[in-house]
């Protein structure tokens, strides 16, 4: 049993090292990324995507929002500059 939690948790984190990490594209360090800041980085992601992406209407992104947008195809999981 603790081998399989052991390798539960290490695909976890494999699957998520694919996801950009918020602060990397965080420029005023905020916590959340504005339209701005995420086409600053993706520059191929619309105003419509972003609101599509920023599903609470704050018109931010946070770090629950954009994994989700990542996991769901709308926002690239990492950009070139992220190696």
């Amino acid at each position: 049993m603790t081998k399989f939690i052991v390798l539960a948790l290490g695909m976890g984190a494999l699957a998520t090292s694919a996801f950009a990490d918020i602060s990397a594209l965080d420029a005023n360090g905020d916590g959340m990324l504005t339209v701005d800041e995420v086409q600053a980085a993706y520059p191929e992601v619309t105003a419509d995507q972003f609101s599509q992406i920023d599903v609470n209407g704050d018109g931010a992104i946070d770090d629950a929002e954009m994994g989700e947008a990542q996991a769901n195809g709308l926002m690239p999981a990492a950009s070139a500059d992220e190696g």
